[in-house]
């Protein structure tokens, strides 16, 4: 089922020529700056890529907000569920992590849960780009149990890069159709800043724990979800029906029918044009909530445009907390921590 924990990662050239796997992706890599997966790839990116630098289009529309967000004291003998938070993409950055969920109050200077009865969600995206993907996972773990133990919760969601990393680890240079041709979730997982010593830590427990996450979540009339996209319409009319209908996929192993999963799962942007508070809409008419809150597309590439016709990356705008944005329907958690941006910690509801 999976290949040997700290197997080099291969990629066969030969197999992948619509892939286009650049050089970098052929060799072993170290976790250095700048990740790779920030590496414009030619015109037109391959199947499977996941841009987050130069290439991420970008507009001002003039109607979003970002929010500052401030901790509510929670009135003392008070029962019932605790505050909630949630957090933006990690994506391996364990040690700004810690600071974030420190500065909240969840965890003390030794990264113990220290929150009681507060409910925290991770939006997904713990791995890739970042030093210590595997790190992150067994903080998760750790705080869950941590929490539960406390009268609390710590739960988390399925990200695209879940379903990478889970494929690159089960099929590795597997050959797999796409509407690009042919790929392999290796060499998309190393494109998208698969990190070598992730890959050698990886064990069976989390594999079984990312396989297990749900993809779709309400909590308090807040519809949490990973991605920006209406594709999770196609895995069921019900949250129940949608985290079942994952789950199964990944149950039933076929590297086909996972990339399609992970394919969909990686499209974004469905709330930021025009026609985009409606998709938002459609999300809720299906699943229920009043807002939906995401990670996975960086903020700083919804609040301005970025780059110039020369090619030069104009200022990118600073990162202090979530966006909201479709009207007032949508809110974006993914502070950019792979770009120099913020680790994203925040209580809802946000007071805006």
């Amino acid at each position: 089922m999976t290949q040997g924990a700290g197997q080099e990662p291969v990629v066969r050239t030969a197999t992948l020529r619509d892939f286009r796997v650049p050089p970098y992706a052929q060799v072993p890599m170290n976790a250095p700056s700048p990740h790779p997966g920030n590496v414009a790839v030619g015109d037109e990116p391959p199947e499977g890529y996941t841009p987050t630098e130069r290439d991420l289009p970008v507009i001002n529309r003039g109607d979003t907000v970002q929010v500052q967000t401030v901790q509510e004291a929670r009135p003392a003998g008070e029962s019932g569920p605790g505050p909630l938070y949630v957090v933006g993409d990690v994506h391996g950055y364990l040690d700004e992590l810690l600071a974030a969920l420190c500065a909240q109050g969840l965890v003390d200077a030794d990264g113990r849960w220290t929150a009681g009865n507060a409910r925290l969600w991770f939006l997904g995206d713990f791995t890739d780009r970042g030093p210590d993907g595997i790190g992150v996972i067994d903080l998760v773990m750790r705080l869950s149990a941590e929490a539960a133990a406390a009268g609390g919760y710590c739960k988390a969601l399925m990200g695209n890069h879940e379903l990478l990393l889970l494929g690159a680890k089960r099929f590795g240079d597997t050959p797999v159709n796409s509407g690009a041709g042919t790929a392999t979730f290796q060499a998309a997982w190393l494109l998208n800043g698969g990190q070598k010593t992730d890959m050698e830590r990886l064990q069976d427990v989390h594999l079984q724990w990312m396989a297990r996450l749900d993809a779709v979540v309400e909590e308090d009339g807040h519809l949490l979800m990973h991605s920006d996209t209406t594709a999770y319409l196609d895995y069921g009319s019900t949250i129940e029906d949608v985290n079942d209908t994952v789950h199964a996929i990944l149950t039933r192993n076929d590297a086909d029918e996972c990339w399609d999963l992970f394919r969909k799962l990686t499209k974004r942007f469905a709330f930021r044009d025009e026609g985009g508070a409606q998709a938002v809409r459609e999300l809720m008419a299906t699943y229920g909530g009043r807002r939906v809150v995401h990670g996975h597309s960086p903020i700083s590439y919804l609040l301005g445009e970025v780059g110039s016709e020369e090619g030069e990356d104009a200022a990118r705008p600073a990162v202090d907390g979530p966006h909201v944005y479709a009207e007032g329907l949508a809110i974006a958690m993914d502070g950019g921590v792979t770009m120099a941006g913020k680790l994203l910690v925040v209580q809802l509801p946000l007071r805006d």
